[in-house]
């Protein structure tokens, strides 16, 4: 079950004290809340990872979905008149040293590669050129949909909606909300010091966890990782 966006404002109310909403208005918090959601998607890709199934346009130039932030791989080919081949990625210099003109070859449904520049986070090139009928299964990290905010002066019963992350990262949104309340009155004594402990706790959390996921990420080591499977 997804944690609800109003059980993380009320929590963050908890902490500061502030149970008539007075000091800090909860549609500002609420504002936090969607900043922070997309400040972990910076950090963080993997925490919106998505799939899906792309319908390719003619050309070798694609594009992730419009609510997309990153591609984080193009995996198979998805056409139904397709092999549903495996795509693999490679080097776009070495296609371009060795086929210049390989972005006017005839389009096709059976993609064998395809070429990523993290500069270009939303667009990525397919080799040979895709067909219109062209479709490929892909992951990619989405946007954060944004809580809705409440209307001035309502009280933290009137959140609604989930957070758009996982819910291990409630803990982490209720920092970084905790980290923007308090930098709002960092010239009081002790805030300022407020703020950048529970940012330093949000950033901290965000690598922990990544090293979490990674210890127990499925793998194969030595013989198995080298063996081709036979078809």
């Amino acid at each position: 079950m997804s944690i609800t966006a109003q059980s993380v404002i009320r929590r963050v109310i908890d902490t500061l004290q502030d149970n008539t909403s007075i000091r800090w208005p909860v549609p500002e918090l609420v504002r936090y809340l969607n900043d922070g959601q997309r400040e972990v998607v910076v950090y963080r890709p993997d925490a919106m990872v998505t799939h899906t199934t792309l319908q390719c346009v003619a050309g070798a130039r694609q594009a992730i979905p419009a609510n997309g932030s990153k591609l984080i791989e193009v995996v198979r080919n998805a056409a139904p008149s397709s092999s549903r081949a495996a795509i693999r990625v490679t080097n776009r210099e070495v296609l371009d040293a060795q086929l210049p003109g390989w972005h006017n070859f005839p389009g096709t449904t059976e993609i064998l590669h395809y070429t990523y520049d993290p500069r270009d986070p939303t667009a990525f090139f397919v080799y040979p050129p895709a067909s219109a009928a062209a479709q490929v299964d892909l992951v990619y990290s989405a946007y954060p949909t944004d809580v809705p905010e409440p209307a001035d002066g309502s009280t933290f019963e009137a959140v609604t909606g989930e957070i758009s992350l996982p819910d291990i990262y409630g803990n982490v949104l209720q920092d970084y909300i905790l980290y923007r309340a308090y930098m709002k009155d960092s010239e009081y004594a002790g805030n300022a010091q407020r703020a950048q402990a529970h940012y330093a706790a949000f950033a901290n959390a965000l690598g922990i966890e990544i090293k979490a996921t990674v210890a127990v990420a499925p793998r194969t080591t030595g013989a198995a990782a080298r063996a081709v499977p036979q078809a």
